[in-house]
């Protein structure tokens, strides 16, 4: 019976304590990372905030520089850490964070701030048909993983996504059956004719032949090409950010200064000369962790490109 009692008084304590977290969990950004601010209540402790967020409570302790012996005060400002762990910007289920948009910030602004998060994820979280969003629109941009808050699903996020996938996975498929044809057809011929053609056509194939999953946006290079002739080639010092897009689409992404954003850039590997192409999603400076780099590409763009290094790499960009 005393077992009993007990358990019933530590989940009406649980209870209490997600209740008096009054308002939207929302995300901000510091030197560290991503962070949530927790306001301590009476009889709150290391331990109950880690549970109630799902986060170790000596990682809390460090990550306010706090004396883990000394406990927590009434009324303390925390932050509480955002980490792989109680954080996730995939699925479509948990406990909503959110963020309050700034003037002039459309949706491509809030994907580049957190993590390159995929724009039809942010389209689907929030019910989105447009890009654009007004000032102090509050925005779901990942949820928090925790058995002690309130969870939601939104449920229409699988069912719009999947059409969208198939469909634009179309032009990687037929791409390559469109060049491997030719390429068999002239190294043929070059022994009995003309040893021009083979020489042009053969000089494509290294490229494919080097790396075979140069991405989606490939084609678009080309016919971003004959509109506007290349006026860029330079060797930078680039980094890796994380996002879900690319490992399955083809889809892969760069973070660069002073380009506009949706231009396709080709990244090369100098160590080996594979190639990928990435969109342009926005830009670099104003972001601490940015110092010292020219570039960011997606983490998927750079295991195509076999980069091992994980913090600064050398690669050229052409564009």
């Amino acid at each position: 019976m005393k077992k009993l009692f007990l358990s019933f008084f530590a989940c009406i304590l649980s209870l209490s304590l997600v209740l008096a977290q009054k308002g939207d969990l929302m995300i901000k950004s510091g030197d560290k990372g991503f962070y949530l601010e927790h306001k301590v209540v009476p009889k709150e402790s290391f331990y109950s905030v880690g549970r109630l967020y799902n986060v170790h409570p000596k990682f809390v302790a460090s990550y306010n520089k706090l004396d883990f012996a000394k406990g927590l005060q009434i009324d303390q400002k925390i932050r509480i850490p955002l980490t792989d762990t109680n954080f996730t910007q995939q699925g479509n289920s948990g406990t909503p964070v959110y963020y309050k948009t700034k003037d002039k910030e459309g949706l491509m602004k809030v994907s580049t701030l957190h993590n390159g998060v995929l724009l039809t994820q942010l389209r689907g979280w929030n019910k989105l048909s447009a890009d654009e969003i007004k000032e102090g629109t509050k925005l779901i941009v990942g949820f928090l993983k925790s058995k002690e808050m309130p969870s939601v699903t939104i449920t229409p996020l699988i069912k719009t996504e999947e059409p969208v996938v198939k469909t634009e996975e179309k032009p990687i498929v037929t791409e390559p059956k469109v060049e491997e044809k030719p390429i068999v057809k002239t190294e043929e011929k070059p022994v009995v004719k003309t040893e021009g053609k083979p020489v042009i056509k053969t000089e494509e194939k290294p490229v494919a032949g080097t790396n075979t999953d140069q991405g989606y946006f490939k084609t678009h290079f080309e016919q971003q090409v004959r509109k506007t002739p290349l006026s860029k080639e330079a060797t930078v010092t680039a980094g890796i950010f994380k996002t879900t897009s690319g490992w399955q689409d083809a889809k892969y992404y760069l973070l660069i200064d002073a380009v506009q954003p949706g231009t396709i850039v080709k990244v090369i590997n100098p160590t080996n000369n594979r190639a990928v192409y990435a969109k342009v999603l926005g830009e670099m400076s104003g972001i601490r962790q940015n110092e010292g780099l020219n570039i960011r590409i997606s983490n998927a763009a750079a295991s195509v490109l076999q980069i091992t290094e994980l913090d600064k790499f050398i690669v050229k960009v052409n564009y």
